[in-house]
């Protein structure tokens, strides 16, 4: 690891450091056309961009209501689910419990971290696992 000497926070590669120290240095070499405003990082310029285009990439497909942030999306979405706190963020579905949520999301992301120890299927929740177990 990486590790800033003016703040102690450690980083993965080199050039997070790198950037990551122009907080410290001033150098903010985004700047905004329109209004002058400077940035460390280039996401934070094109996200300030969308202050002057009104661009709103991020949309609700339960209402349809845009955002010009993921993390607005995100909130937003949250009114839709009606006390069901876990929200996929890539298709927006909502989920009351945490179990049916990571199920979902391994349809999304492929991920299959519960491993049968005898022979090496994997499942997306723990519950499918121990069914399967009982075929062993």
């Amino acid at each position: 690891p990486y590790k800033c000497e003016e703040c102690g926070k450690s980083f993965r590669r080199n050039k997070e450091l790198a950037t990551h120290q122009r907080l410290h240095t001033g150098n903010l070499p985004f700047q905004c056309g329109d209004c002058g405003k400077s940035f460390s990082w280039s996401s934070h310029w094109l996200r300030h961009q969308r202050i002057h285009t009104g661009e709103k990439p991020y949309e609700c497909q339960e209402c349809g209501k845009s955002f010009s942030r993921s993390s607005h999306l995100y909130r937003h979405q949250r009114g839709h689910a009606g006390g069901r706190s876990y929200i996929c963020t890539y298709c927006g579905r909502s989920f009351g419990s945490i179990l049916h949520f990571e199920r979902h999301q391994g349809t999304h992301t492929g991920v299959r971290p519960y491993k049968c120890s005898l022979c090496r299927k994997s499942f997306g929740d723990a519950p499918a696992l121990v069914k399967h177990q009982r075929v062993h």
